[in-house]
């Protein structure tokens, strides 16, 4: 497995309940995964403990054997500069970078940088007509296609998705979809995506929904 949590608990400060208490799931390399539920279930504190975001109280989460609770501040941050990438539903481009300049931002950052592979994901974005633009020039459906890309260009193992087309209307939402997993399967990127969406967690490999604390 790529991706283990097991048994983890969360709680936030002054909070009367824990967000959950005992939450285990797995994730294959290169499977997707969809994880649904009610709005303030914890379907975004879930993913955001798997992206190393933040740390849980108790139990362990495992990347490749790599387990989150031996990592400083220090080693988390470099998890998520190589290994760990997240898309949201905010697009979160630097606006004073070009499209080309914020498609190679993460993988220069974390010296994982292929032109090759950053071409071709150009390419299959159909982003070649924006390389030159800036972000305040693009369409949303654009910008989450930048968003997305820049994510994807270090040849991440684990890709996490909070409502990445929650920002757009369906048909544009449903061709940028169509995109992240047709190049997630090409770089055997594994998937963990939270939507409230049945209709796309249902293109996923797998769905799981969390509900009072709990997986289903």
């Amino acid at each position: 497995m790529l991706l283990e949590i097991s048994e983890v608990a969360k709680t936030y400060p002054k909070a009367k309940q824990p967000v959950f208490s005992d939450i285990s799931l797995s994730l294959a390399k290169g499977e997707t995964l969809a994880l649904t539920g009610e709005s303030g279930s914890g379907k975004s504190t879930l993913l955001h403990l798997a992206g190393a975001l933040d740390q849980f109280d108790r139990g362990e989460i495992t990347l490749a054997g790599e387990p989150y609770s031996r990592l400083d501040d220090k080693g988390r941050a470099a998890l998520r500069r190589t290994r760990v990438a997240m898309v949201f539903q905010q697009f979160n481009l630097i606006p004073s970078m070009t499209v080309a300049q914020n498609l190679a931002f993460h993988a220069r950052l974390g010296d994982r940088f292929d032109a090759a592979w950053v071409d071709e994901l150009t390419n299959r974005l159909g982003l070649e007509p924006q390389v030159d633009k800036f972000p305040e020039h693009l369409s949303g459906g654009q910008q989450q296609r930048v968003a997305i890309g820049r994510a994807l260009a270090p040849r991440p193992d684990l890709l996490l998705a909070d409502e990445p087309t929650g920002n757009l209307d369906e048909a544009t939402g449903d061709a940028v979809l169509a995109l992240m997993l047709d190049l997630v399967r090409a770089s055997g990127t594994a998937l963990f995506m939270v939507t409230h969406s049945p209709r796309i967690a249902a293109q996923m490999d797998r769905q799981l929904h969390l509900s009072a604390g709990r997986l289903q």
